[in-house]
């Protein structure tokens, strides 16, 4: 099983000027074989934004998932995509990590991006 992942942050200013942030957690099959995904609950990946190593948001934090066990299989170079949102961060440079929340598979990625 060889799971590749890729982390896009996009900074985007609204027209009331509230800064959000997007991420776009993308998860390819590079294998030759299917990879089945099991997931314990709805929520398929954790995103989480450091300074300095310290966390300062956790997409997690905060918010109930459907306690729903899930699964999903990636045929050979299929991709799944999972985002999250961080709402009026503050100015700074951040590091963003995404990891997959399969059971019994790894997979991450990180990104580094600045709010101006």
């Amino acid at each position: 099983m060889t799971l590749d992942g890729r982390l896009e942050a996009t900074v985007s200013t609204a027209d009331d000027g509230t800064t959000l942030v997007q991420f776009v957690f993308t998860v390819t099959n590079t294998g030759s074989t299917p990879v089945e995904l099991q997931f314990p609950d709805a929520c398929k990946a954790e995103f989480v934004v450091r300074d300095d190593g310290r966390d300062v948001w956790r997409f997690t934090e905060g918010h109930a998932f459907a306690q729903l066990h899930t699964t999903e299989t990636l045929s050979p170079d299929e991709t799944a995509t999972y985002e999250a949102e961080w709402m009026t961060p503050q100015p700074g440079g951040y590091v963003a990590v995404a990891e997959l929340r399969a059971q019994e598979t790894t997979c991450g990625a990180q990104t580094n991006f600045a709010v101006r």
